[in-house]
């Protein structure tokens, strides 16, 4: 492809409103986004409390499907509007979806009120949330990237993936302060949909802020060069020139950049909390405050990337990452639940089952029941953060568990009545409990025991590692794209990585863990996806900084 010099001029007022336009509306794009992980809790009692069990099944399935499954959907409906019609007002049309939708739900009736619509309009509300999501990155990014001169696009596009991080602070903070001010009571009540109609006051700011910005130059020029692509989903994904191009982006660098960023932002929570029973609150603090210590990061590695390229970075990000994740996390467990690393080493436990009664238990959507007595133990197990090796026992035995030198029988959940396998779930449940916890497995991480500074570190490290990854990807993923299919090119392979590799990041290590018995082998996931990226990257996957963005128009 084609190179042209770099530009060491300063930055414009026009390319600084660019910027700042473009971050500001994404920000307020997650922060509608991240609304509803925030207040799941209180969501699902208002609109699913009242359905039944079918019913809330099939909404649960919709609204995972929104959260994740819909993104690469959206980015190819809006990334093909975006190169027919520009980026300018695709772009404006996402932000009013989201910003709709999310205001919408502060007024939206709970079923208590309407019935059976309430969960069916905001599960509608959602799909068009994870529509727009999976539209909005792919034109915040073009539309910036093409602002940008030449040698700063990695610079440009940095602050665009700060955005998903501010959007997090920004729901929280919100959420934070009117649970404060209202008390808990009324903030469950009614209070929740306050941060849902605040989002209308951001919806009208970024409107207006981005109605005032021009169409990308190099849309512009390549309209009225009559060179705008007619059918950009064909030209895109039908064509093997491209088609393979969209592959390694998605194989290449954004599945091992989503595991990363997921493992960092997201795991490292889920961990802290699940596996090392740190309280909340102190497990959030921590997070944070590595997200505020990192965030300067994402703008350090696009401006590095300028200077020595997008692909060493993001490689090594993967590489450092899949090579470390073991010990890092072991060592979390070293410094922010010691009792927990020395109970694990001094009370070994043996799960003694049929293999034939034993799951994979791979749950994305929280409401599949595992009902065997080897899927009952080993779950039990894994929540509880215990470790545990497998014995076979013969078949149609009923699934024991050896902790120390006591052995506990589980049981069979299948063809229970729902009282029934309530009780004995009571039953089993205390009495495991009280064997773990005789066993020196603490129920909870002592406050006095976690090395505060050491496990900010460590959470520091691993959120590291996303800026690497995630710093310079806007830029490359541009510049890998002609910018008559740009938009749909770039959008489709980031929201596969992100939506589907990312996402189900937990659910599966969490699967791995129940399957394997060690706390850690869950790491295994992202570890495998960021090698593979690294592999593939490095072989098939070329730089782009130097790239003329318009070579190939």
């Amino acid at each position: 492809m084609a190179t042209v010099s770099t530009t060491d001029r300063g930055i414009t007022p026009e390319e600084r409103k660019v910027i700042f336009a473009s971050s500001l509306g994404t920000v307020f794009e997650w922060y509608d986004f991240y609304l509803y992980g925030s207040l799941a809790a209180i969501i699902a009692k208002q609109f699913f409390a009242g359905t039944d069990p079918n019913t809330a099944f099939i909404f649960a399935l919709l609204a995972f499907a929104a959260g994740f499954i819909v993104r690469p959907f959206g980015a190819i409906v809006f990334g093909r509007l975006g190169d027919m019609i520009g980026r300018k007002y695709t772009f404006l049309v996402t932000i009013v979806i989201m910003g709709t939708s999310t205001f919408v739900v502060g007024l939206l009736p709970n079923y208590a009120s309407i019935g059976i619509a309430a969960p069916i309009i905001l599960i509608i509300l959602r799909i068009l949330q994870g529509l727009a999501l999976g539209g909005e990155y792919g034109g915040a990014a073009t539309y910036v990237a093409e602002h940008a001169p030449h040698g700063k696009r990695g610079a440009f596009t940095s602050w665009i993936q700060t955005t998903a991080t501010m959007g997090l602070f920004m729901s929280l903070l919100v959420i934070l302060g009117t649970r404060t001010a209202m008390g808990e009571e009324a903030f469950a009540d009614w209070g929740w949909r306050i941060p849902f109609l605040v989002s209308v006051f951001l919806l009208g700011i970024s409107v207006w802020i981005r109605l005032s910005m021009s169409e990308s130059p190099a849309f512009l020029k390549m309209k009225s060069e009559g060179k705008a692509s007619k059918a950009p989903l064909t030209e895109a994904f039908a064509k093997w020139g491209n088609l393979k191009i969209v592959i390694l982006a998605l194989i290449g660098l954004t599945a091992g950049q989503a595991v990363v960023w997921y493992t960092g932002q997201f795991y490292a929570l889920f961990f802290l909390t699940q596996t090392l029973k740190v309280d909340g609150a102190t497990a959030n603090i921590l997070i944070a405050a590595s997200l505020l210590l990192a965030t300067p990061f994402f703008v350090i590695f696009g401006i590095l990337s300028d200077k020595i390229g997008r692909k060493p970075i993001i490689m090594a990000g993967c590489l450092i990452a899949a090579l470390t994740y073991f010990p890092i996390f072991g060592a979390l467990t070293h410094y922010a639940n010691p009792a927990l690393e020395a109970a694990l080493k001094n009370s070994p436990v043996v799960v003694v089952a049929d293999p034939a009664t034993c799951q994979f238990q791979f749950n994305p959507t929280g409401t599949k029941k595992f009902t065997s007595s080897c899927d009952i133990v080993k779950a039990k197990l894994a929540a509880a953060s215990v470790a545990y090796s497998n014995e076979v026992a013969p078949a149609g035995t009923v699934a024991t568990v050896k902790i120390g030198d006591t052995l506990l029988t589980s049981y069979d959940a299948k063809g229970l009545s729902k009282e029934e396998a309530t009780a004995k779930d009571k039953a089993f449940s205390k009495e495991l409990g009280d064997a773990i916890k005789a066993h020196g497995y603490p129920t909870k991480a002592d406050p006095n025991q976690i090395n505060y500074g050491m496990t900010l570190l460590l959470l520091f490290i691993l959120v590291l590692y996303v800026t690497m990854v995630y710093g310079p990807i806007a830029a490359m993923l541009v510049e890998m794209f002609p910018t008559r299919i740009r938009y749909t090119s770039m959008s489709l392979p980031y929201h596969i990585g992100n939506g589907w590799f990312g996402g189900l990041l937990p659910t599966t290590a969490f699967a791995l863990v129940a399957f394997k018995g060690d706390i850690y082998y869950g790491l295994w996931y992202p570890i495998i996806i960021a090698l593979v990226t690294f592999v593939i990257g490095m072989l098939f996957v070329r730089e782009t900084k130097d790239n003329d963005i318009y070579a190939n128009d």
